[in-house]
C-alpha cells in the first residue's frame, strides 16, 4: 500500500487525505496543533455544495445558517452597492471548529491517521523529488507529500530550487487581518447587517461590520501588518457609523495572514503537490477559500489515482495543476489583477467608481465560491469592459489605470491559456516565467 503524508491540516489537506484513504491509500496528516485547538474562533462563508466535491455529508442544519447579502462601500460612504444573490446561491456561514471537527470525523472513519501536536519543519528531499517531511519528532517517509501548511509552509520554502516552487509571497498578496466579535450595543433593526467598506479612513485595506443576533462581527484587513492598539482605534472609527458594535469583545481576537493574490504558479514537483493556502487557493478579492481548496483536493486526489504506476512524479502530477487552473486559477489570477488596481486607486478615484455606476452592485455579487467579476474571463468581454469604463469614466488620470489594468488582464488571459498539455521540466519553466513576469508586470 502506497503512503501519503499530508503536511498541516489544511482544509484542502484533509479533503484530500479523506478521498485518498478511502480509495485505500495509507494516508497520514501531521498537524501543529491538538485536536481540540483545530481553527480560528470565527465563522467561515463558502458554498454548501462543497462537502459534495469530497463526497462528505452536509453537517447537521443546526451546524451552520445561510449568510447575509453584503452591502458595499467606497471610503467616503456616499453610495451603497447591495449585493442580490438569490437565496437558493448564497452560502452558508459556519463555525470553524465545527467545519473542522466534521471534516476531520469523516477522515477518520474513511482510514486516515492522524498525527496532531506535531509540528512540520520542512521537507525530505534526495535529489529533487520529495520523499517525506521532517518533524519535531523525526523524519516521516512517503511515496507522495500533499503540502497543507499554509501561507508560509515549511514545507514549500524548504524545497530545492530545481522543483521549481515559488515561495515567495510577494507584497501587497497578503492581508493581515484582525476579527473579533464585540457585544451588540443596541438593538435597533440595522438595514445593512452586513457591511464591507473599502478604504476607510484612508487605509489600503478592507474592513466589515456584520450585525448579528447576539453580537457584532468585526473584521480590519490591511496590506501592511498592524497591532491590537490600531485594531481598536479602527474599531472606535466604525462605531461612530455602526451603534451596534459594542465595547465588550466576546471571543475572537486572532491576527491572521490570508493570501490574496494568484494561484501559485507551480502545484506540483515529483513526490509533492501544494493545496489551499499554501498554493493561494484563495478568492483574490475577498479571501475565502474553503470551497476552492474542497474542489481542489477532489482534483488532487483524482489525479493521484489515475497515476497506476505510483509515480507521483511532477509529470503525471502536472494534470492536477491543469485541472486546477482550468476550473478556478486562470479566473483568480485574472481578479489578481483587479485586486492590484485597488492598491493603485485614491481613496478619491475608488469613490468615483462608486458614485458614477463605473462599479455596480453586480459587479460586487462576490460570493466565497464564485464571483460576477469572472465575466471579465469571457471571449470579447475585455472588449465589454473597456467600453463601459471609457464611457463612464471622465477622469484621464483615473480613466488610464484602469485601461491599464484591462491591459494587464488580457495580458495574463493569453499566458494562461497556453499553459502545456502535457509535462516536461523545459516546457514548463518556460510557462511558469512568463507567467510569473505577466502577473508581476506593473499596472
Amino acid at each position: 500500500m502506497q503512503k501519503i503524508i499530508v503536511a498541516g491540516g489544511g482544509h484542502g489537506g484533509i479533503a484530500a487525505a479523506s478521498l485518498l484513504a478511502k480509495r485505500g491509500f495509507d494516508v497520514t496528516v501531521y498537524e501543529k496543533n491538538a485536536e481540540d485547538a483545530m481553527g480560528y474562533d470565527w465563522t467561515d462563508i463558502f458554498a454548501p455544495g462543497s462537502f459534495e466535491a469530497i463526497e462528505m455529508p452536509m453537517p447537521s442544519p443546526d451546524k451552520y445558517a445561510f449568510k447575509e447579502n453584503m452591502t458595499f462601500y467606497g471610503p467616503g460612504y456616499h453610495t451603497a452597492l447591495r449585493q442580490d444573490i438569490p437565496a437558493e446561491k448564497l452560502e452558508i456561514k459556519m463555525e470553524r471548529a465545527d467545519i473542522y471537527a466534521h471534516i476531520i470525523g469523516q477522515a477518520k472513519a474513511n482510514g486516515v491517521k492522524f498525527e496532531f501536536s506535531t509540528p512540520v519543519l520542512g521537507p525530505v528531499v534526495l535529489g529533487d523529488r520529495v520523499v517525506g517531511v521532517r518533524t519535531e519528532k523525526g523524519e516521516c517517509l512517503a511515496d507522495l507529500v500533499i503540502d497543507a501548511c499554509g501561507i508560509d509552509s515549511p514545507v514549500k520554502r524548504g524545497l530545492p530550487a530545481v522543483c521549481g516552487v515559488n515561495a515567495e509571497v510577494g507584497k501587497n498578496n497578503q492581508f493581515y487581518v484582525y476579527r473579533a466579535y464585540y457585544n451588540r450595543a443596541t438593538q435597533e433593526d440595522v438595514a445593512d447587517k452586513y457591511k464591507v467598506c473599502l478604504f476607510s479612513e484612508g487605509k489600503l485595506g478592507i474592513g466589515w461590520v456584520a450585525t448579528e443576533d447576539e453580537h457584532t462581527d468585526l473584521l480590519v484587513g490591511r496590506f501592511e501588518p498592524f497591532n491590537l492598539t490600531e485594531a481598536e482605534r479602527t474599531a472606535e472609527y466604525y462605531r461612530e457609523s455602526n451603534p451596534s458594535l459594542g465595547k465588550t469583545k466576546v471571543r475572537g481576537g486572532q491576527f491572521v495572514k490570508i493570501p490574496v493574490r494568484q494561484p501559485l504558479s507551480k502545484l506540483v514537483c515529483d513526490g509533492y503537490a501544494a493545496v489551499g493556502d499554501c498554493a493561494y487557493m484563495t478568492v483574490p478579492i475577498i479571501g475565502s477559500g474553503i470551497a476552492n481548496s474542497f474542489k481542489a483536493a477532489r482534483m488532487l486526489a483524482d489525479t493521484v489515482c489515475e497515476d497506476k504506476d505510483g509515480a507521483f512524479s511532477a509529470e503525471t502530477l502536472w494534470n492536477y495543476h491543469r485541472r486546477y487552473y482550468r476550473a478556478l486559477g486562470s479566473g483568480f489570477a485574472v481578479l489578481a489583477c483587479v485586486k492590484e488596481a485597488l492598491t493603485i486607486l485614491t481613496p478619491e478615484e475608488l469613490d468615483y467608481l462608486f458614485d458614477n455606476g463605473v462599479i455596480t452592485a453586480s459587479d460586487m455579487s462576490i460570493d466565497a465560491d464564485t464571483t460576477s467579476l469572472v465575466g471579465i474571463l469571457q471571449g470579447n468581454s475585455i472588449a465589454d469592459y473597456k467600453k463601459k469604463v471609457v464611457g463612464a469614466v471622465k477622469d484621464k488620470k483615473l480613466l488610464a489605470k484602469l485601461l491599464r489594468v484591462g491591459k494587464k488582464a488580457a495580458g495574463v488571459m493569453a499566458v494562461t491559456a497556453r499553459m502545456p498539455r502535457a509535462y516536461t521540466k523545459n516546457t514548463v519553466d518556460k510557462w511558469v516565467a512568463s507567467y510569473e513576469a505577466a502577473i508581476s508586470k506593473p499596472i
